[in-house]
């Protein structure tokens, strides 16, 4: 036996299920991660009271200025993420929602994640230090070059570890500082040959550098659009793919001689 219900009430008995859906996928954990600015370090100076960069078998420079590394911080891949979190990271301009798989590595824990992160860091330290003494002709040297940047993992600061190995051991090349004296920021992977690859993350990491001191920031060529999508104001792009281009950039900067690129 069926009652008849008037439309108010079938209205209301129809918008139920679809409430209950609603309220479940406002709560549901989603495959994101939520992204914000994160710590920016300078590979010239020091980290927990140790020299980043520590270099033996050649002589070193005092330098000046800073070259910062800059990071993202992502939700811990056992972190839920709600649909709620991402609504609100969406119409914020220091946050990012980007596809858990594009952070972290798919069907590994956290300690998994954790380990290749630190595996990733050091084979970047390694590609790093063989493109500066490749790009100083210093490969077959007895140089020995030591990094160390704790708390941090990945590759993407494999140019800027690069970039400090050349300030210290050779500078502008004329007696000056690469850094010109300015505080110069960066992201982007490197490989032992000099090329420059892409790292993500780049809208966040200029918002840190610049939050930092920086006035210059060498983004990856292929992600110049991305950085320059939430640019904050007194912040100088300039798209770099190799070593030898960003050297060259830097040192054409601090001469105002030349052309510096620019996204």
């Amino acid at each position: 036996m069926f009652s008849r219900l008037t439309r108010p009430r079938a209205v209301a008995v129809c918008a139920l299920p679809v409430v209950a859906l609603l309220a479940t996928a406002a709560f549901a954990p989603l495959p994101f991660s939520l992204a914000q600015p994160g710590q920016t370090t300078n590979v010239l100076g020091e980290d927990e009271g140790d020299p980043v960069i520590t270099i033996s078998g050649a002589p070193t420079r005092e330098t000046s200025g800073q070259l910062r590394m800059t990071t993202i911080v992502a939700t811990s891949p056992d972190v839920d993420v709600t649909l709620g979190d991402v609504i609100d990271a969406w119409f914020r301009t220091d946050r990012a929602v980007m596809p858990r798989d594009s952070v972290y590595p798919s069907g590994k824990s956290t300690r998994e994640i954790e380990q290749y992160n630190t595996e990733q860091m050091k084979q970047s330290q390694n590609a790093a230090t063989e493109a500066a003494l490749n790009h100083l002709d210093l490969k077959d040297k007895n140089i020995k070059v030591t990094l160390r940047l704790a708390d941090v993992g990945g590759p993407s600061a494999g140019l800027l570890f690069s970039l400090g190995i050349v300030d210290k051991l050779k500078g502008d090349g004329d007696g000056g500082d690469l850094t010109g004296g300015r505080t110069i920021a960066g992201t982007g992977t490197i490989d032992a040959g000099g090329k420059v690859g892409a790292v993500g993350g780049v809208a966040l990491k200029t918002q840190a550098a610049r939050r930092d001191g920086a006035t210059v920031f060498l983004v990856p060529k292929d992600e110049c659009s991305d950085a320059k999508a939430e640019l904050p104001k007194g912040l100088r792009l300039i798209p770099v793919t190799t070593l030898k281009g960003a050297v060259s950039a830097l040192e054409a900067l601090e001469s105002g001689k030349g052309s510096v690129p620019a996204c």
